[in-house]
């Protein structure tokens, strides 16, 4: 895996551009106060963004090789960071909502289960530092 990120230069403030190696691009920026123009996603939000993404992705490939019925799955997260340098993730909350017909809690609870435990590097590697704790609903399809 590979990435490149380049800072704008000074009249971008503190925007930065990140390509990874599959070809996309996505712009970071940092807050008016540090600098920055708030053009972007700050890093950490990348960071917690990506974890979900992670997350979200094992869950909805473990329901659907299990053969339920899913049809939808967002997570919102919710971190809190360190007060001082290095001011790493301390705790993150994973809040599933998941969309499907006949969704069983238990086959929900499992694939959320081995996407932290197994599958999700993401948080597993923010899970070295950070307490990780998660719940979900299920939404039924109509």
């Amino acid at each position: 895996m590979e990435c490149t990120v380049r800072w704008m230069g000074n009249d971008a403030g503190m925007s930065f551009v990140a390509e990874s190696g599959s070809g996309h691009a996505v712009v970071m920026d940092g807050a008016p106060e540090a600098g920055g123009r708030n053009l972007g996603f700050r890093p950490m939000e990348m960071v917690l963004a990506g974890t979900g993404g992670c997350s979200a992705f094992d869950v909805v490939l473990i329901l659907k090789k299990g053969r339920h019925a899913v049809s939808g799955c967002d997570v919102s997260l919710k971190a809190e960071r360190a007060e001082t340098d290095p001011k790493i993730f301390t705790s993150v909350h994973f809040h599933y909502r998941v969309k499907g017909r006949n969704l069983k809690p238990e086959a929900v609870a499992r694939a959320i289960e081995l996407s932290k435990d197994k599958y999700c590097s993401a948080s597993i590697m923010i899970g070295k530092t950070a307490e990780i704790t998660h719940d979900f609903e299920i939404i039924e399809e109509a």
